[in-house]
């Protein structure tokens, strides 16, 4: 278990750098193809001719979503950055998340059957957390409330802001219930832990 989190620990260092190499050369590539695209560069300059040639077919998936919404195809290079920048934070998140893990399991068995239970009661939380959250990004996109991917967190999470919405009120548009949430989660999980293990805390 050990030898396993020092690898990931590791690949997470390496492609650490890797996406940083690659988001710089993406922001260049990125620049040369807004400025080809708004004629900021002869259209018939080698750069020009390069961008239409060989990122311009690669980004076409991209450039039909950002038509689709009523964007400006000038703009695709730039959604092209944010898109990378965001699913390389997430894989880089996603590791994370998996070394943070392993360790929790590392300390969980050198504490024993106590160790174990108290991490099985972090991990019910934690994932409560994530709920929430997914469930706040999904109001912002409608579609995605609808996609089955998305709709369990709708399930795991309505029965805490149920009773919330009743106390506290919408302030504009905007439903702060699931941030109260969030917050009473960590406030109960550190209430149930340090009352049940206080030698794990």
């Amino acid at each position: 278990m050990i030898e396993v989190l020092a690898a990931i620990s590791a690949l997470s260092v390496v492609l650490r750098s890797v996406f940083l190499a690659g988001g710089v050369a993406l922001a260049v590539v990125a620049v040369a193809d807004w400025a080809a695209r708004t004629r900021r560069i002869s259209p018939f300059s080698g750069v020009a001719r390069l961008m239409r040639g060989t990122v311009d077919p690669r980004l076409s998936g991209i450039e039909r979503q950002v038509l689709r919404v009523g964007g400006h195809p000038s703009a695709t290079p730039w959604w092209a950055l944010v898109a990378y920048v965001v699913l390389a934070s997430l894989l880089l998140a996603g590791l994370d998340m998996i070394i943070g893990l392993i360790r929790d399991l590392l300390v969980a068995f050198s504490l024993g059957g106590t160790g174990l239970l108290a991490l099985l009661i972090h991990w019910g939380f934690g994932f409560l957390r994530l709920a929430l959250l997914v469930r706040v990004l999904c109001s912002w996109f409608t579609r995605a409330a609808t996609s089955r991917w998305f709709r369990w967190s709708f399930g795991v999470t309505e029965w805490m802001l149920r009773p919330l919405r009743r106390v506290i009120p919408t302030i504009g548009m905007m439903d702060i219930t699931p941030i109260a949430a969030y917050f009473l989660l960590q406030l109960a999980e550190w209430l149930v832990v340090s009352a049940l293990f206080p030698a794990v805390r």
